[in-house]
């Protein structure tokens, strides 16, 4: 008697996107987790060298038992007792396996790919950083745009809540001549300008590595399974997802203006 069974996996819950390759990782180790903690991943790739090993540790377990279920011919009464006992374990050893599967994929998506050496550390870039040159004399406080009536957030407080604005006026064109000046600078620069959605899928914002860390801070439309984006390079990194690029079409350089969505307070976006 024989009996096939698929390996059980894990629910995906995420997708299938990873950032790093796990074959390199495990071939050198310690010079990912070097690379990787200057991003503050260290504590994050060790659990997951942890949980891949044990991942690994179970899936000849699994094959062992699957194979003890195959038996030529008609079992005896000693068998069919045996091959209970064996598909309980099986079982059992399938669940942990799924579940030490999920927990090493959920790990493998918070890894960011390894720095150049001339990127510099986590913390080094929450400092005020190195000043390359200064252009000119500041020139001395004006007023806020609130004080000057530009910009309304009473109001919009009214229509949308805490955190957002009108720009009125003078203002409004403003925003709008110095979205278009960078533009023509990034143009003029051999930069292809984009207009992007501002709804993405999922796989969009893992794979650009905003998700998992920072899934709380966005925006879900439920129902579709879409986000909002909480920066232009979200659908811009996606515009040749899932392409295969011909080397002598790169480099391929795009800039990008939108609307940007986040839940935190004093955000950029």
């Amino acid at each position: 008697m024989a009996s096939k069974r698929r390996r059980k996996r894990a629910p995906q819950s995420i997708p299938p996107n990873r950032v790093i390759d796990l074959k390199a990782a495990r071939a050198d180790p310690k010079a990912f987790r070097v690379a990787v903690a200057r991003k503050g991943a260290g504590e994050a790739f060790d659990g997951l060298l942890e949980a891949d090993a044990r991942w690994r540790e179970l899936v000849p377990q699994v094959d062992e038992l699957r194979g003890r279920q195959k038996i030529q011919g008609r079992p005896t009464p000693e068998q069919v007792e045996e091959l209970k006992q064996v598909k309980e374990q099986l079982r059992a050893l399938e669940d942990e396996l799924a579940a030490a599967e999920s927990a090493r994929d959920e790990l493998l998506q918070q890894i960011p790919n390894p720095p150049h050496e001339s990127v510099p550390d986590a913390e080094e870039q929450d400092s005020e950083g190195h000043i390359e040159r200064v252009v000119g004399n500041p020139s001395p406080p004006g007023p806020e745009h609130l004080e000057l009536g530009r910009f309304d957030m009473e109001r919009a407080a009214r229509v949308s809540g805490a955190r957002f604005g009108y720009l009125i006026g003078d203002t409004a064109l403003l925003s709008l001549a110095l979205y278009r000046w960078a533009l023509d600078r990034a143009v003029a620069a051999g930069f292809t300008p984009v207009l992007p959605p501002v709804l993405v899928r999922e796989e969009a914002m893992y794979g650009t590595g905003f998700f998992p860390a920072e899934k709380n801070e966005y925006y879900e439309i439920g129902e579709d399974g879409l986000y909002l984006t909480g920066t232009s390079e979200v659908a811009l990194a996606g515009l040749h997802m899932g392409e295969i690029l011909d080397a002598e079409q790169l480099p391929l350089r795009y800039t990008a203006f939108s609307t940007n969505f986040r839940r935190e307070a004093g955000a950029a976006g």
